[in-house]
C-alpha cells in the first residue's frame, strides 16, 4: 500500500505548526522524519495516523492501514508479557505472538508482569505490539527511547523485515537505525506566523 501526503497542514493545540507537507512512500520503503525538537514531527505523525484532523491537505492511506507507536508503551501493567501481546493481537484480529516474542527477545520474559519490567524491556514489549497488528504502515515517534544498543539493533532488524515483506514505515528519530531509508527534514514546512487582522481593535 502506498502512502501519499499532499499539501498537508497540521496544528498543535489549535496553532498551525506545519503546512504544505508533500511526500509519497511506496511499499517496502521507510521515511525518517528529521528536524529539531518542537518543529512538529509528533503532530505530523498523529495527523498521518488519523488521531487528529488535518487543517488542510490529504493523506491517501486510511488510518486502519496504520499502526501508531509513540512515547507511551501502551501496556497493561498487571498482565504478563505474553498476555499483553495476546490482548493486542485480539484487538487487531490477529492470533500468533511467537514472532513478536522472538524478534524482540521477549521469550524469557513472557511470564513476567509488565509492571515488573525495566524501562527498556517495557519499550521492547511496546514495540513488539507492532508485529501483532497486521497493519502495513508503521507510524513511529522516537521508537528507540529507553533502548540500549542491542535493543536498537533488534528494532532496526524488525523494521527491515517489515519492509522486506512489503510494509512501510514513517519514523521520527534522531539516530541511525541500520536500514536503508529516505529522509525528510520537516523544517522547511514550518507554518508561517499568522498576522492578526486589525490588531489595534483589541485595545479599542
Amino acid at each position: 500500500m502506498e502512502l501519499v501526503v499532499e499539501n498537508l497542514a497540521c496544528a498543535r493545540g489549535g496553532v498551525p505548526v506545519l503546512e504544505g507537507v508533500d511526500f509519497s512512500l511506496s511499499a517496502g520503503r521507510a521515511l525518517l522524519l528529521r528536524g529539531p525538537n518542537g518543529i512538529g514531527k509528533t503532530t505530523l505523525l498523529r495527523t498521518l495516523a488519523g488521531l487528529q484532523p488535518p487543517l488542510a491537505g490529504r493523506v491517501s492511506a486510511p488510518p486502519e492501514a496504520m499502526a501508531y507507536a509513540a512515547h507511551a508503551d501502551g501496556l497493561k501493567a498487571t498482565l504478563t508479557v505474553e498476555e499483553n501481546l495476546r490482548f493486542w493481537a485480539r484487538i487487531f484480529g490477529q492470533r500468533g505472538i511467537d514472532r513478536a516474542l522472538d524478534e524482540f527477545n521477549l521469550r524469557d520474559l513472557a511470564p513476567r508482569q509488565a509492571q515488573n519490567l525495566s524501562a527498556g524491556q517495557k519499550r521492547r514489549l511496546g514495540l513488539a505490539r507492532l508485529l501483532v497488528t497486521g497493519r502495513p504502515i508503521w507510524v513511529l515517534d522516537e521508537p528507540t527511547v529507553s533502548l540500549d544498543t542491542a535493543s536498537v539493533a533488534l528494532f532496526g532488524q524488525a523494521v527491515a523485515r517489515h519492509l522486506g515483506a512489503g510494509g512501510a514505515a514513517v519514523i521520527a528519530t534522531h539516530i541511525h537505525l541500520g536500514f536503508e531509508a529516505e529522509e525528510l527534514d520537516v523544517t522547511p514546512f514550518k507554518a508561517r506566523p499568522r498576522a492578526m487582522d486589525r490588531f489595534d481593535e483589541v485595545f479599542a
